[in-house]
C-alpha cells in the first residue's frame, strides 16, 4: 500500500504551484486542519485536493453542512497535496486557511482511518525525464499563445504577461489552472504524465479558445446588449 494522504474532495483541480485558499466549515474538515496545524515543526503540513467526478460536494468551500459521508462521492485518481500555508481560525469555530499545490498524485486505495476525513493510499507522480527537449520547444509556442489568450480576457494583461514564466513545468500549471477551461479538460491535463504532452494539448485548447474570442469580438453589438430584451417604447 503506497503512502497514506488525507484528502479532501472539491468540485475544483488543484495545479502544483498554484494557491488555493479555503473556507472549512464542516467539521470533519475542521478536524483535519486542528491535525495539520498540530504537527511539529518542519513536518509538511499538506492534505490531498481531488476533483470529484460526481457527488454530494460541488465547491470549493467544503460542501453543504449536511453533506453524506465522503465515501458517497465518486472521485478522479490523479490529484494534487495542497501544502497549508496561513490558517485563521474564526469566532464560529470555522477555518479561513490558504494553500499552495505541491506535488500530484494518484490514489491507489481508498482506507479505513479512524478520522471523519477520507484517507486514501496513493503513489506519487513526479516529473519524468526524458521529454526536456521537446517541453522546451513547445513552451514558447504555448507562452505566444497564452499571451494573445490574455489580451483578449483581461484589461490589465500587460501587466500579467511581462510577469508569465518561462519555465516549461511551471507555466504547463498556470496556463492549466487561469485558462477558462472545463473542470473535465483540468483534470485531464493534471493527469498527462509530462510536461511536454500538457504543453502539446494546451498549445491545442489556447488556439481553439483564442479562436473563439476572436470571432465573439467580431460580432457588432456587445453581447450584454443581446441578451436585453428589446423596450416597447
Amino acid at each position: 500500500m503506497g503512502q497514506r494522504l488525507p484528502v479532501f474532495p472539491l468540485g475544483t483541480v488543484l495545479f502544483p504551484g498554484l494557491v488555493l485558499p479555503l473556507h472549512i466549515f464542516e467539521d470533519r474538515y475542521r478536524e483535519l486542519v486542528r491535525h495539520l496545524t498540530s504537527l511539529p515543526e518542519g513536518v509538511t503540513r499538506e492534505f490531498g485536493v481531488v476533483a470529484i467526478r460526481r457527488g454530494w460536494e460541488v465547491l470549493p468551500s467544503a460542501g453543504p453542512p449536511t453533506a453524506p459521508a465522503p465515501t458517497a462521492v465518486s472521485l478522479h485518481e490523479v490529484g494534487c497535496t495542497a501544502e497549508l500555508r496561513q490558517v485563521t481560525e474564526l469566532p464560529n469555530g470555522r477555518f479561513d486557511i490558504v494553500t499552495v499545490g505541491r506535488r500530484r498524485f494518484r490514489i491507489t486505495d481508498l482506507v479505513d482511518e479512524p478520522t471523519p476525513y477520507l484517507s486514501a493510499a496513493v503513489e506519487w507522480l513526479p516529473e519524468p525525464v526524458g521529454q526536456e527537449e521537446l517541453a522546451d520547444r513547445l513552451a514558447p509556442q504555448v507562452l505566444a499563445v497564452f499571451r494573445q489568450y490574455l489580451e483578449l480576457v483581461r484589461t490589465d494583461s500587460a501587466d500579467i504577461t511581462e510577469q508569465l514564466p518561462e519555465q516549461p513545468t511551471v507555466l504547463s500549471h498556470l496556463v492549466a489552472a487561469t485558462t477558462a477551461l472545463t473542470i473535465t479538460e483540468r483534470q485531464a491535463l493534471l493527469a498527462e504524465p509530462d510536461t511536454a504532452r500538457r504543453l502539446r494539448t494546451e498549445l491545442r485548447m489556447l488556439n481553439r479558445e483564442v479562436s473563439l474570442l476572436r470571432r465573439v469580438r467580431a460580432v457588432p453589438v456587445p453581447l450584454p446588449e443581446l441578451a436585453v430584451p428589446a423596450s416597447s417604447n
